[in-house]
């Protein structure tokens, strides 16, 4: 097998490592990247392609980690990761670890630990990598590894939100809530979002703050449904789509191109946070971005024009 070959079968999970740690598909990329071009001049072929790059991949992206923490930290408005449509690495026998991992609020909770923290959590207990590996990639003793294994276990079980447990039945739920979204229904998302449901939005200071913070049940369901018809009027749609392992939407403009993403949390049989990516900088591979501050003019003048 050539090294092509074999660094093909192991890119989805390469790409899969370092999302996880960095929460951008962008930057993930770009370590895979980099990996492969380490890969290609290393003089002798290393014994395991895998220990190898999920090593590399794994070193860049903790040190690209350590240095967007001051930029995330100068961000404008809440910060949420680029939204996945798809994990193109599956397991049979760790998909509910890849599931779980893959959800906003758990990248959410990995932010708050150290990249040290975050990049062994990923290794081992979502990709369920050895210990002594895990101290190989990330140069430390396997007891350090152990240690910040359960600090990051820790952290992560303490903050876990309870997810429905049937995803049919979750499915079926959010598939209900986007069709009450969609007919500007005020009762119908009423009876589907949890009394403290929040709204979360990421334009990052550039493009409409669309739901940036809303709490509690009325805010939220007054918002949605004087957002739906209007969008709709102006050619919008909302298109139902999984969104990081989630059930979600994507917001399309008349032409197609995307607004912006939903991610739902669906919680106890009820919508318990929405969570709205619309910084055009982060939806560049889910397609061609539309212009939102267009579309949000578009949109409040059909409003206006309705009243």
């Amino acid at each position: 097998m050539t090294r092509t070959e074999e660094f093909e079968q192991l890119r989805s999970l390469l790409f899969s490592i370092a999302y996880r740690i960095l929460g951008s598909v962008g930057e993930a990329e770009d370590a895979v990247q980099e990996a492969w071009l380490r890969y290609q001049l290393t003089p002798t072929r290393p014994d395991s392609a895998k220990a190898f790059l999920s090593t590399v991949v794994t070193r860049i992206s903790i040190d690209v980690l350590r240095s967007a923490r001051a930029r995330r930290e100068a961000y404008v408005g809440p910060w949420l990761p680029e939204p996945l449509l798809t994990d193109p690495y599956q397991d049979p026998e760790r998909s509910a670890e890849l599931a779980d991992s893959l959800s906003m609020a758990a990248l959410l909770l990995l932010e708050r630990l150290s990249p040290l923290e975050r990049a062994v959590f990923v290794l081992r207990e979502v990709f369920g990598f050895g210990f002594p590996e895990v101290a190989s990639i990330v140069e430390r003793s396997e007891s350090a590894c152990r240690q910040l294994a359960v600090r990051a276990r820790r952290h992560m079980d303490a903050g876990r939100p309870r997810y429905e447990v049937d995803r049919k039945v979750r499915d079926e739920l959010a598939e209900r809530f986007l069709d009450a979204f969609r007919e500007g229904d005020v009762d119908g998302l009423r009876d589907l979002l949890a009394a403290d449901v929040r709204m979360v939005g990421d334009a990052g200071g550039k493009a409409p703050r669309w739901g940036e913070r809303f709490v509690g049940v009325e805010n939220v369901a007054r918002l949605l449904a004087a957002l739906a018809l209007p969008f709709a009027s102006v050619g919008g749609v909302v298109e139902s789509h999984g969104v990081n392992g989630q059930p979600g939407a994507i917001f399309r403009d008349r032409d197609g191109k995307v607004v912006n993403t939903w991610a739902l949390d669906i919680v106890d049989g009820r919508v318990r946070t929405i969570r709205t990516v619309i910084n055009p900088d982060k939806l560049g591979h889910v397609g061609p971005v539309a212009d939102a501050w267009a579309v949000l003019r578009e949109t409040n003048q059909a409003r206006r024009s309705a009243d």
